[in-house]
């Protein structure tokens, strides 16, 4: 019993590292439009963060910032329960926010990015949000198992990685990949996945990256497209 009631206290108390926790409305995938709280972890398994080490990184077209200065709402959380709460007041302050109980999607909406968040998330976390009834979504490059009971799981593989995380809700494959090809989505479409989609790579060449994407779907079903729509919608 004592060991029981001490491997709890540490999981309750371990630090978490958040970059930032802010409002908007997902842009990608199958709930793109709904809105939710992003909470985006520090630090990554691909990538320092660090713009001198990109081009030695294993993913080097990350878009998003997990490194430097605290962005709002971000910090060191002593506790899962005061990082529970953060997000649940972010939540309650959402500008896009259901307003009323029965409306679909009343529940808190809450995903959780980075970085590689799999790196910083324990059960403690989980008994948090889900206690105040959280809907929890993950976005993972899937080099991590994914053992934890989390509503909605998102794999999005990175070439030169070996997935460990070949089960899910979605499938979100960014193209082009070096080293992804036709035959690689073929394969990956048998993995134990929902929703599978192809997401252009937001570079200078996005024009002939959607249009890459657009003739994969339409030839290797059961690909479809996502677009990250809260950019031309200019939401953060």
């Amino acid at each position: 019993m004592a060991s029981q009631t001490t491997s709890k206290r540490q999981l309750t108390l371990m630090p978490y590292h958040v970059h930032e926790i802010y409002p908007s409305k997902q842009g990608e995938g199958m709930h793109s439009g709904t809105p939710c709280v992003f909470c985006r972890f520090r630090g990554c398994n691909l990538w320092s963060g660090v713009e001198k080490d990109r081009q030695r990184a294993i993913c080097r077209w990350c878009d998003t910032q997990f490194v430097g200065a605290y962005g709002p709402r971000g910090g060191t959380f002593a506790s899962s329960e005061s990082l529970a709460r953060t997000l649940l007041d972010c939540w309650h302050h959402h500008p896009y926010r259901p307003q009323t109980a029965h409306t679909p999607n009343a529940r808190p909406f809450i995903i959780l990015t980075g970085g590689e968040p799999s790196l910083q998330l324990d059960a403690a976390l989980i008994h948090s949000l889900h206690k105040h009834h959280c809907h929890i979504a993950i976005e993972t490059n899937g080099t991590r198992p994914i053992t934890l009971p989390i509503d909605w799981i998102c794999v999005s593989p990175k070439a030169h990685t070996t997935i460990a995380q070949k089960k899910g809700h979605e499938l979100k494959v960014v193209m082009p990949q070096h080293t992804i090809t036709r035959h690689t989505l073929s394969m990956m479409a048998q993995w134990d996945f929902q929703h599978f989609f192809i997401q252009p790579l937001d570079a200078p060449a996005q024009t002939r990256h959607i249009a890459h994407a657009m003739a994969l779907c339409a030839t290797q079903p059961p690909w479809r497209l996502s677009v990250q729509s809260h950019k031309w919608q200019h939401i953060p």
